[in-house]
Order: structure tokens, then C-alpha cells, then sequence
């Protein structure tokens, strides 16, 4: 990390990781665009359902791989490689025991939350469907989502993609055999991410057990110290919340999408879910590019590359998401039609979504890389505020707007409280820059003293020489004097 240039540096971490986010959102794109095709708007309000479940576990994934990498970068930073190495085992470890309660928690509760949004009939049966197969893979839904995190943490994004690729080609070939041919509905779709989530978790496994991996595992040296465990949560928790936000959010909208329309509406929502994914896994893949140099960085104490880091990325994410909306505005039918081009009820109310719910879209880019960049200079306090705030700001909008708005007021609730922590967070993050800035020019300042220092150092070094020489010269004079003088 020290021999290239930041910018070099960001885009090498940044491209391979946008990549394996988009191939890893293609889990649940390609279910949903073989469920919209093959068993209809049921299917997509029933796997709309299930998904904020689904998110929760993908959130204790997130946030064990991304709290796990960033305290192995800052170690790495600090040139404690022995540490790192303990840190990746731990963080695995708490991987394997947070497993079998989160399948507890999802066999226990699977029926109770596809009542709460108000699934019923096919709707509730495709749902549960989903969410029993579920139960058994969670371990690798874990696993699946954390090891790309931490391969790329471990200076390896390229192959964290080439890993996410296999599970995607994989999960479509299974989704095509299991619902197109077999009929198997959501339950196909639930067995093809479970065995593709499988085939990436081993694999990642394997990675740190190989000559490849920089902090090389093997069981004689497997450590497990409870004492990072506050750490790793506290510098992933943000990761979590994040998901935890978008699972709450879906199932809040779903019952009032319900409440206030239809199913079918549900079923629409479900779709631009899968076109927020797509810009999301964007955004978090740039922030996720970001975040190893950073935290590297910020144990380095290298501050101006902290900031270069930032305003790159920043950049990337709010323009590449304006440009996003854009053509999504320009061609919503065309968007729609990716996942059901038949039910005219459900295209017109995703159409209809799309230009109510995601006009603000670009800015989720700007408070996910903010998010990350909180986390990853340790100050998971903020990066929590940015999480928890998006889904704070967002119930008092949820809740308020469609008593005046009616369905108008669902799909608006998300883009107003958007630009509403957007005006906060920049705040907030315009001080924290305006002090890393006097930090960085005080830095600036002591190694210019220290500089100058050196360089008085070595002139009175050099006086020191030249009067040592000047008093050395009498003395030959005076013995040439002397040799004369006996001549």
C-alpha cells in the first residue's frame, strides 16, 4: 500500500469490489427475475416478504466480515501482522456460534412476521416456502456474505471476486433447473442460493488455508480471544444496522403498501427493491473499496490520503447514482419489465414507484460511503448515528404522509427523509474534514520542525568537523617547520 498512489490504490480495491458486490446482489436479482417470470406477483410480494428475515441474517454476516477486516487493516497499518492473524480467527469463530441462534430465531419467528406484514393465502405459502429452507443454510448465508470481505481485506479483491462469480453462475444454473424446469416456486429458489452460498463460504475458507493468503491460517495456530469480539462488533455494527434498516423499512412498507393498496403493490415494491440493490451493492462496493486503504491509512496516521480517499469516493457514488436515476426515469417500463412484463396492474404500480420512491436515490450513495468511512477510521459511534438515523428519520414520514397522501405518501416517505439526513450528515461531516484538515497541517508542522532539527544538527556536525580540522592543520605546519629547521 505504500509503493502506488492512493488514487491507484482506491480504484484496484474499488472495481474488483464493485464487481463481486453487483455478483453477489445477482443472488437475489436472478431469484427475483426467474420468480417474476415463472411464478408471478405472488411470488415477488412473497419473496418481498420474506427478505427482511433474510436481511437480518445477511446483516450479522456483514457485519462480522466488515468489523473483522477493519480491525485486521488497522493492525496490518500499525505493522502487527500477529494480531491480524488472531483477530481473522476470532471473527470466524464468532461466525460459527452466531449461526445456530439466528436459525432459532428464523424457525421460531418465520410464520408470526409473514402474519405481522399481512401475508395470507399463496402469498403466506410461497413466503414460508422461502424462509425454511433458510433455516438450515444460515450458517452460510454468513459465511458467504462476510469471507468476500475479508479476502479483500487480506490484499486479495480480485479473487474476493472470482469467488462471488462462481456462486452467482452457479445460483442462476440451479434457479433455472429448479424453478423453470422443476416448479419447485420459492422453495428452488431457496435451495440454488443455499447450495451456491455453500460452494462461496467453503471456498473462502479454503482461500486462508492456502499459500495464497497473506495471513495464512492453519488449525495448530486457530486462536479464538473473546476479548476483540466488543471490537469486531462495534466497528461492524454499522454494517448491520444498515441492513437491519432496509429489512424493517421493506416490512414496514409492505404492510402499508398492503394497508393502503394491494398486494399487487407489494409485488411491485419487491421490484424496485431489486433495482435498489443494484445501485446499493454499487454503492457499498465503493465504499467497501474504500474502507481497507482508509483504515490502513488512519493507522498509519496518513491523514491527507484519508481525505483523497474520501472525496474520490464520494464523488463516484452521488454521480454514479444521479446518473442511475436518470435512466431509470428515462426507461422505467423497460426497468420493470426485467422482472414481469405481463401483469399490467403490477408494471403501472412499479412504474408509478419509480418515479415517487427513487428520485433521491444517488444520495443513499452519498450516507453509505459516509457510514463506512466513520467505520472505518474507528469512530463506529458516528457510523452508527448515519445507520440508525436513516431508519429514525424515515418512520415519522412513513407514518405521517399517508394519512394526507394516501398510497401517494408510501412511496414518497423514503426520498424526503433521505434529503433530510443528507443535510445532517454533511454537516456533520463538513467539521470532522475541517479538523482531520488541522491535523494533517499540524503533522505538516512537526515533521517540518523535525526536518529543521536534523538539518541544524548536521551543520553544527559539520562546524564541529571543520574546527577539528582547522586545529589539526597548525600542527602539521608546525612539524614541516620543524623538518626544515633539521635540514
Amino acid at each position: 500500500m505504500n509503493s502506488t498512489s492512493i488514487y491507484a490504490q482506491f480504484w484496484r480495491y474499488t472495481v474488483p469490489t464493485v464487481a463481486a458486490m453487483l455478483v453477489n446482489g445477482l443472488y437475489q436479482v436472478v431469484d427475483g427475475i426467474f420468480i417474476g417470470h415463472y411464478v408471478g406477483g405472488e411470488g415477488l410480494a412473497a419473496i418481498n416478504m420474506a427478505w427482511p428475515i433474510i436481511g437480518f441474517i445477511m446483516g450479522a454476516g456483514m457485519m462480522l466480515g466488515v468489523g473483522t477486516g477493519i480491525l485486521v487493516s488497522i493492525k496490518q497499518g500499525q505493522g502487527q501482522g500477529g494480531s491480524a492473524r488472531h483477530i481473522l480467527t476470532s471473527g470466524l469463530t464468532l461466525l460459527l456460534l452466531i449461526a445456530p441462534m439466528l436459525s432459532f430465531i428464523l424457525w421460531a419467528l418465520a410464520e408470526e412476521f409473514l402474519f405481522w406484514q399481512g401475508a395470507n393465502g399463496r402469498v403466506f405459502e410461497l413466503g414460508l416456502q422461502y424462509l425454511n429452507i433458510q433455516i438450515y443454510t444460515s450458517v452460510f448465508t454468513l459465511g458467504s456474505i462476510a469471507m468476500p470481505f475479508l479476502l479483500r481485506n487480506d490484499n486479495s479483491p480480485t479473487l474476493a471476486t472470482w469467488l462471488m462469480v462462481v456462486g452467482a453462475v452457479l445460483n442462476f444454473a440451479l434457479d433455472y433447473l429448479f424453478i423453470k424446469h422443476l416448479g419447485w416456486e420459492l422453495q428452488g429458489a431457496a435451495i440454488a442460493t443455499g447450495i451456491a452460498q455453500v460452494v462461496v463460504t467453503l471456498l473462502g475458507l479454503i482461500y486462508f488455508f492456502s499459500s495464497r493468503a497473506q495471513l495464512r491460517l492453519s488449525l495448530r495456530d486457530w486462536q479464538f480471544d473473546a476479548s476483540f469480539a466488543p471490537k469486531i462488533f462495534s466497528l461492524g455494527a454499522s454494517s448491520f444496522f444498515m441492513y437491519v434498516y432496509g429489512s424493517v423499512m421493506v416490512a414496514l412498507h409492505n404492510g402499508m403498501l398492503i394497508q393502503y393498496g394491494s398486494q399487487t403493490l407489494v409485488g411491485a415494491y419487491a421490484i424496485l427493491g431489486y433495482i435498489i440493490a443494484i445501485y446499493y451493492l454499487v454503492a457499498e462496493g465503493i465504499a467497501s473499496g474504500m474502507q481497507p486503504l482508509a483504515s490502513y491509512n488512519y493507522g498509519a496516521r496518513v491523514y491527507s490520503n484519508i481525505r483523497k480517499l474520501l472525496m474520490v469516493a464520494m464523488a463516484v457514488a452521488v454521480l454514479g447514482g444521479a446518473l442511475f436515476v436518470a435512466v431509470l426515469n428515462i426507461y422505467p417500463t423497460q426497468a420493470v419489465g426485467i422482472f414481469n412484463d405481463t401483469d399490467p396492474v403490477l408494471m403501472e404500480g412499479a412504474v408509478t414507484g419509480i418515479r415517487l420512491h427513487l428520485f433521491t436515490l444517488f444520495l443513499d450513495g452519498f450516507l453509505v460511503v459516509a457510514a463506512a468511512y466513520y467505520q472505518s477510521i474507528d469512530q463506529s459511534r458516528k457510523a452508527m448515528f448515519v445507520t440508525i438515523g436513516n431508519m429514525a428519520i424515515q418512520l415519522p414520514f412513513l407514518y405521517l404522509l399517508p394519512l394526507a397522501l394516501d398510497i401517494t405518501g408510501v412511496w414518497l416517505a423514503y426520498p424526503l427523509s433521505n434529503i433530510a439526513l443528507t443535510s445532517i450528515v454533511l454537516v456533520m461531516l463538513w467539521r470532522d474534514l475541517k479538523q482531520m484538515r488541522i491535523r494533517e497541517s499540524s503533522q505538516k508542522e512537526i515533521s517540518q520542525q523535525e526536518i529543521s532539527g536534523q538539518e541544524i544538527s548536521r551543520q553544527e556536525t559539520d562546524q564541529q568537523t571543520h574546527k577539528h580540522g582547522d586545529a589539526a592543520r597548525p600542527e602539521a605546519g608546525t612539524r614541516t617547520e620543524n623538518n626544515a629547521a633539521v635540514c
